[in-house]
């Protein structure tokens, strides 16, 4: 037993028997004092009578104590929700004793009616007991706090130390839920560092958009004016460029850096003459690169024919800065917006043939995706934009491109009220400068006769070696050279 155990201090030895002679030598009693004088720390001062209440009120509080807890159990029981006595408790370490032995850790948690207890564990036969006393390892009880105790790596709440028993099926259910969330956090983590969010603003984008900033080419970036499927166009003021000057209000077309939404359109890069050869040597990722630099080459040509589009103030990587069509950050409405009367809307849809043969004879191109959607209404002209996709007619599909833009034009001034808008058929023939009959006016039928001409063009081209179109001074921009971080 430790020397501490008794309030009043460390027991004696027994010393042997003496004579009462020898018990009344003053030896003897020199030699007893002697011996307490040798060890003074281990005995406490009993002659002090505050010492001695401290020591029984000790006592009387860790009794105290241990009768609070088992009240608080036996009030508790089986309950899910549990009562603490904790505020009642009378427990505190006695401070003035000089020995760290005296001083109790009341933190022990060995007795500690929170912990939770381990769960019982069947044998490996897989039962336990006897008879109408026989538990086997499916019992719901048993089950319940097995599930319990294996929740342990989930985060489940503060069912910590409650008798929590979950039914299998609750279980799983939350360890499911809880593996989807992980998962899903995750995929949204690395789709937020490594892609582009919705807003086409990840943080390599960030960067790029700071140092045009930085730099002086913009004074700042406004805002998003506008969103598709596979970019994204922010408003900027200008700044100033060495080279050329920067317009009053610009836009950055950013383009997004995702590849789901490119999957399906490779066919308008991959199968173009001048991009062909890089298309196969670049990885899927700098394939958008190739997209902005396909529509800042496409914007030249346009420009040079003066068909009227943005002007493009500079390319960096997936980055193309070119002018705003608009007005004191107020974009030019979409055609399909764009409240014209019917004079307005007639000249709209000559404009709009007249650009359609420029972009087929001059440029060299078919827009690929025009519709009301990219064509703008901006003092009292049409402003053709996004032709990050368009082609040239020696394109495999580039013929059935065009149908389908002649289609969309022609549809949409019809339902506008325009009687001089001419049929899809005879659009396409005043565009194109062919003469494919009309006949009975079968889609069909016009359609092959355009898929079989592509052929033949396609055959021609193969015939004399055609590989590439090289970039020249014709469309007013250098090849790009590679960055230096690529």
């Amino acid at each position: 037993n430790s020397d501490f155990g008794s309030p009043w201090g460390s027991v004696a030895p027994a010393t042997p028997a003496c004579s009462l002679v020898d018990v009344m030598s003053e030896q003897l009693a020199r030699q007893l004092d002697e011996e307490n004088n040798a060890f003074p720390a281990l005995a406490p001062d009993t002659t002090s009578d505050l010492m001695l209440a401290q020591m029984l009120q000790m006592q009387f509080d860790r009794e105290f104590d241990d009768q609070l807890r088992r009240e608080e159990k036996k009030f508790n029981g089986d309950s899910k929700v549990s009562i603490s006595f904790e505020n009642y408790r009378m427990v505190h370490p006695y401070e003035d004793s000089d020995s760290s032995e005296d001083e109790v850790d009341w933190q022990d948690t060995r007795h500690d009616p929170y912990r939770a207890e381990k769960p019982q564990t069947t044998p490996r036969r897989g039962f336990t007991g006897k008879g109408k006393n026989i538990t086997t390892k499916h019992d719901e009880e048993t089950c319940g706090r097995k599930n319990t105790a294996r929740m342990d790596n989930v985060h489940v709440g503060d069912g910590l130390g409650m008798d929590l028993k979950l039914s299998n099926q609750v279980f799983n259910s939350l360890k499911q839920h809880c593996y989807s969330e992980q998962r899903r956090s995750a995929r949204l983590h690395e789709k937020k560092e490594h892609s582009t969010a919705e807003q086409a603003v990840d943080p390599r984008t960030r960067l790029l958009m700071y140092k045009m900033v930085n730099s002086g080419v913009l004074e700042n970036i406004n805002g998003c004016i506008s969103t598709g499927k596979e970019s994204v166009v922010f408003h900027a003021d200008g700044g100033s460029l060495e080279e050329q000057p920067v317009p009053d209000e610009v836009v950055l077309k950013v383009f997004k850096t995702t590849l789901n939404e490119f999957k399906n359109r490779d066919r308008y890069i991959k199968d173009d003459y001048r991009f062909k050869e890089r298309f196969s040597k670049l990885n899927p990722r700098k394939v958008i690169r190739l997209w902005a630099e396909k529509e800042m080459h496409n914007l030249s040509r346009m420009k040079k024919a003066e068909i009227p589009c943005p002007e493009v103030v500079l390319l960096k990587k997936h980055i193309l800065v070119m002018s705003f069509i608009g007005k004191d950050h107020v974009p030019a409405p979409k055609l399909k917006d764009a409240m014209l009367g019917s004079e307005d809307m007639k000249n709209a849809y000559y404009q709009v043939l007249h650009m359609m043969q420029q972009l087929y004879q001059e440029c060299n191109l078919v827009h690929a995706d025009l519709s009301e959607y990219n064509m703008l209404w901006h003092e009292g002209k049409v402003w053709l934009i996004d032709v990050s996709q368009s082609v040239e007619p020696t394109h495999p599909h580039g013929l059935e491109f065009l149908f389908r833009d002649c289609r969309n034009v022609s549809t949409f001034f019809q339902k506008r009220g325009v009687s001089e808008a001419m049929s899809v058929y005879d659009l396409f023939n005043a565009v194109t400068g062919l003469n494919i009959p009309v006949g009975a006016e079968d889609e069909a039928e016009f359609i092959a006769e355009i898929v079989a001409l592509e052929k033949r063009n396609e055959d021609h081209v193969q015939k004399r070696g055609k590989k590439t179109f090289p970039v020249t001074s014709e469309d007013d921009h250098p090849p790009l050279k590679p960055d230096a971080d690529d």
